[in-house]
């Protein structure tokens, strides 16, 4: 077995045959490596879709329905930077794998769940494989691809794979419920999780211990705390209020571990979270765009969900084909954008350019009505989104992974998934207040009819969008003063294929 790219050194010239030969390996890499990061991104959104379907069969209550989705998010979000710790620190090879057998492992036995807590310990298992599994594939890109060029390339196809998942997971979600059963949902992780590992086997090379691993006990578990509490407490906003005892205790008690956690890392000889990843203006603005993204993206998916589905009458599987056109913007905006833009306008134009256009499309959803036309409203700011978004987002991913150390690629590759999550139970306990309130506003003052409880939903949406597009704005105003205008440098090269 032969190594393509040695630690620290730059890459051989395209004239050696070897070469030629670990740059398509490299191409095959990024394929294994965005099947399981598909796997991981559609699965926050494939089950939404199976819930009711899943319930019924089940019998679990309304109020039960919830930690379905949001036990996998506390174990996903909580445990992201360990896991990209355990990347760097064990092999992002076998991370990777033990990530992949673990993740399809909870996903069969969700898929055979006989009851509710069965689902949920499955789902529970999802998350902490998952976190497992999504920074060490990041790392894994980050590490593969040096070359500038063909780094530019790979990022905007994850990226797009990363933007593009929560869409795909509603057409496929809607497909496998109404075609088979709400079970395929899960077992489909299956053949996900087979691709990936063979070529993980194939095609990586085996990680080789230089020294005895040290891990940050006492940061692991604080922010681990932190984190869970800050997730959990967005969670519980969302079903019961701002103001209940639980949800601020959770809120307040989650912020204060994180300031405690940021004190621990500056004084640990080998901390979990080392702050020079923070603390580089790429890398920072590159986090926050993400974090904001997940804000904001909650109520494109979410509410426009709702609108079609319970407004317009749409089927789920009409619902995902719907937001195809998003899907298609985002990928053609992130595979072109970071190639072509980036080198010549740099990262602050990129992102902030894309958060405006984003806004701009969001802003368009405002104007949908109880019988809005799809080509009218719908399509054109479902493109927007998509070309604002994809580009903004293939540029972050690269950002966040710039120069770092290949000691730290993993826990700079757990951050911006940690990002995402967090952001995402941001917008999901915010927005559906927001839209809340602005439903019971509406009939505040008027007859509860069905035609303005209808109506009443549409000020929900549109609401929602509103702020959503307000996001979208100030994150351009924030990165554009936060993030500086220079093409991010690659981060350091490692043994990572093998042939």
């Amino acid at each position: 077995m032969t190594t393509a790219i040695d630690r620290g050194a730059p890459a051989p010239e395209k004239t050696d045959n070897g070469r030629r030969g670990s740059h398509a390996l490299r191409w095959w890499v990024l394929a294994v490596l965005g099947v399981a990061q598909l796997m991981v991104v559609l699965d926050a959104t494939v089950v939404n879709i199976a819930l009711p379907a899943a319930q019924q069969d089940l019998g679990f209550s309304d109020g039960d329905r919830q930690w379905v989705v949001t036990g996998y998010a506390l174990a996903f979000g909580s445990l992201l930077l360990l896991g990209g710790r355990l990347s760097d620190l064990f092999g992002r090879r076998n991370t990777f794998i033990v990530g992949l057998i673990g993740f399809a492992g909870a996903s069969a036995v969700g898929g055979a769940a006989t009851s509710f807590e069965m689902l949920v310990a499955a789902r529970v298992g999802q998350g902490v494989f998952g976190a497992l599994l999504a920074p060490a594939a990041l790392s894994l890109l980050t590490v593969t691809f040096t070359e500038p060029k063909e780094r530019a390339k790979a990022f905007g196809i994850f990226g797009a794979v990363a933007g593009t998942g929560g869409a795909i997971g509603l057409l496929l979600g809607g497909m496998l419920t109404e075609w088979a059963s709400w079970r395929w949902v899960m077992f489909v992780n299956l053949a996900f999780a087979a691709v990936a590992l063979v070529g993980a086997v194939l095609l990586l090379a085996k990680h080789v211990v230089a020294e005895r691993p040290k891990l940050d006990i006492p940061g692991t578990i604080v922010v681990t705390a932190a984190l869970f509490g800050i997730v959990y407490g967005f969670s519980h906003a969302e079903s019961t209020s701002w103001t209940n005892p639980v949800t601020l205790g959770f809120l307040f008690g989650g912020a204060a571990l994180l300031a405690v956690f940021v004190w621990l890392e500056t004084r640990v000889a080998h901390p979990l979270l080392p702050l020079r990843i923070l603390l580089d203006r790429t890398r920072g603005g590159s986090y926050l765009t993400v974090f904001v993204m997940g804000i904001g993206m909650f109520a494109i998916f979410l509410f426009l969900t709702y609108y079609m589905q319970l407004s317009l009458g749409y089927s789920p599987i009409m619902t995902g084909v719907a937001f195809l056109p998003m899907v298609a913007g985002m990928i053609a905006s992130s595979t072109t954008a970071p190639s072509l833009l980036l080198p010549r306008v740099g990262p602050k134009v990129v992102v902030a350019g894309g958060f405006l256009v984003a806004a701009a499309g969001m802003a368009w959803l405002t104007q949908i009505g109880l019988d809005t036309g799809y080509a009218t409203h719908i399509l054109p700011a479902l493109v927007l989104m998509g070309l604002g978004l994809g580009g903004a987002m293939a540029t972050a991913f690269q950002g966040a992974t710039a120069g770092v150390h290949h000691e730290d690629a993993g826990v700079a590759s757990a951050m911006i998934n940690t990002s995402q999550q967090v952001g995402g139970s941001i917008g999901t306990a915010l927005l559906s207040t927001i839209a809340a309130s602005a439903a019971t506003d509406y009939l505040a003052t008027r007859n509860p009819d069905p035609l303005n409880v209808a109506q009443a939903a549409i000020e929900s949406y549109t609401t929602s969008f509103w702020w959503a597009t307000a996001i979208f704005v100030v994150g351009a105003a924030i990165t554009a003063v936060l993030m500086p205008n220079t093409v991010p440098a690659p981060a350091e090269g490692e043994l990572v294929l093998a042939h």
